[in-house]
């Protein structure tokens, strides 16, 4: 993996490269970090405020200089600023403590944004809420162009333990699904994104009953084949989109971005201070996300955190990628869901080599290979199922 901080952090370097896998320019980049080099070497924690800053400030630079391309009625220019202004708030948000007084702040100056992005960049990219026991769940939906000749399929696209639906619009996945004729569904479920932040929704093991409010706002939509619902997770959603597809069975084809087979004995490993973590503050995070208090009894409910008796229930196809140098997730939980998915009529097993790259963390060291792999599995199996 590419690491701008030689000495760490390993999250900061994480960042960095999820940043220029996701559409962002070197050099830009590179003149937001140089004049935090110092600040890495205190730890992720202590200097993730410097983070912010130095990134925040390119971010105001972005946004200026695309409302001067508005003015000038260059859309865009102003679209590929916006877009790129929204990816690197996104990670810079990413790395704040649930306690810093300008997480919420940030979040929502994201979300604005985002919806300049949109007008400018992605006109086919819209907001929407999905009905959710009493409340609702934000997303965005990418109607593929297929849309306009009649329904297509859709893939439902789940953020992982610190993602957002902002990562998933800026990764770019969405668009290599709509190129492909696919829809896209990019959702913050409960304990992620907006749905945390500002609505106070935290995590749950049974993760098919969100997914399943999902499915029911899809099949009220006729630009949306409701034979072809797909769900794919990244991270942590490779725990929750294999549960959502033993369960809700509705789903037409499953993809683990990312083998998180047993999420819960990865905190013990994490505990234990065995492999890395994905964010500065973990255990602050980590308890926000899941609506606890207390590490040691956290720790405990997350032992059922896993997919263990579950992945034998998945009968569509699965699709199971991961990176064999996965400094978080350990490969041998890739084979363990492989293994177990014995009711599958298509599963399928994909390691990213250090050769081929995408061998770090859901493949962030070399995303647009893996989102394009993803992208034609999901494509070619939806081609192999009836259609409405």
């Amino acid at each position: 993996m590419f690491e701008y901080f030689p000495s760490g952090p390993y999250t900061w370097n994480l960042s960095v490269v999820a940043t220029l896998n996701s559409g962002g320019l070197i050099d830009e980049v590179d003149r937001a970090c140089r004049p935090i080099k110092e600040a890495a070497n205190a730890g992720e924690d202590a200097g993730t405020r410097d983070f912010l800053r130095a990134w925040t400030a390119l971010t105001d630079q972005l946004v200026g200089q695309a409302e001067e391309a508005e003015k000038a009625g260059h859309t865009r220019t102003a679209g590929q600023l916006y877009f790129r202004a929204t990816n690197y708030l996104a990670q810079a948000e990413r790395m704040l403590a649930h306690s810093d007084p300008d997480r919420i702040p940030s979040y929502q100056r994201l979300l604005e944004l985002a919806q300049r992005a949109f007008a400018t960049h992605s006109p086919r990219v819209s907001r929407v809420e999905i009905s959710y026991e009493g409340t609702s769940l934000p997303a965005y939906f990418s109607a593929a162009p297929a849309t306009a000749t009649g329904p297509a399929p859709v893939v439902v696209l789940v953020n992982g333990l610190d993602s957002t639906k902002e990562h998933m619009y800026s990764s770019n996945h969405w668009h290599e699904l709509a190129a492909r004729g696919i829809s896209c569904l990019m959702l913050d479920q409960p304990g992620t994104g907006e749905a945390l932040r500002l609505r106070g929704l935290t995590a749950r093991v049974d993760a098919e009953v969100w997914a399943g409010a999902a499915v029911d706002w899809l099949e009220t939509r006729a630009d949306v084949d409701a034979t072809r619902i797909g769900i794919v997770g990244w991270s942590l959603g490779g725990y929750y989109a294999p549960r959502a597809a033993a369960f809700e069975k509705r789903f037409a084809l499953c993809v683990a971005w990312g083998a998180n087979h047993n999420w819960g004995a990865v905190q013990r490993r994490r505990r234990d201070r065995e492999g890395e973590r994905p964010v500065p503050h973990y255990w602050e995070h980590v308890l926000w996300v899941w609506g606890h208090t207390d590490v040691r009894e956290f720790i405990e409910f997350a032992d059922a955190v896993h997919l263990d008796g579950v992945v034998d229930k998945i009968t569509v196809p699965f699709l199971v990628a991961h990176g064999a140098g996965d400094r978080q997730i350990p490969l041998e939980y890739a084979h363990r869901s492989y293994e177990q998915a014995v009711n599958s009529p298509k599963r399928e097993l994909r390691v990213f080599t250090p050769e081929e790259g995408a061998t770090e963390h859901i493949g962030l060291d070399h995303l647009p290979y893996v989102s394009t792999f993803i992208a034609d599995w999901v494509s070619d199996t939806f081609a192999g199922l009836p259609s409405a």
